[in-house]
């Protein structure tokens, strides 16, 4: 690989949410997301077969707002933090901005997509990707 080599990602839906804007949305889920849809693609909606009320996801967004160019950020966006790299941080500001968001899934409408809760991503986020959280083994 090259540091010069791209991929194509391909959105499967997008967020609808009550959260409009970044300034609106919690810096965690659990820091009082609300609910919100997960909007699928008519050509992925058969990929959710398997996701049932009450199970738990891993929910992958792209957050089409962010700073791609920044490296280092003061945690929490509190200046008296010393900077910290992005890496190291939650923040949507990143060279490949993928939120990563876990959340229970309430409802299952199979024209629309998934209603879960919480979620911190705005409305008009884009989705990459669905993946449910997996019980640990007891026999590895």
């Amino acid at each position: 690989m090259t540091e010069s080599e791209t991929y194509l990602v391909q959105p499967i839906g997008i967020v609808r949410s009550t959260l409009r804007s970044r300034e609106d949305a919690p810096k965690q889920g659990s820091e009082g997301a609300p609910d919100a849809w997960l909007e699928i693609y008519p050509a992925f909606r058969e990929a959710l077969e398997g996701i049932t009320p009450n199970s738990e996801v891993v929910v992958l967004t792209w957050f089409h707002q962010a700073h791609r160019e920044v490296l280092k950020v003061h945690p929490r966006r509190d200046p008296e933090r010393p900077l910290s790299g992005v890496f190291a941080t939650r923040s949507p500001d990143r060279p490949n901005p993928i939120g990563l968001h876990r959340a229970t899934v309430l409802e299952i409408d199979r024209p629309r997509g998934v209603r879960v809760h919480p979620l911190e991503a705005i409305d008009g986020t884009p989705i990459v990707d669905i993946k449910p959280i997996l019980a640990e083994s007891r026999d590895a």
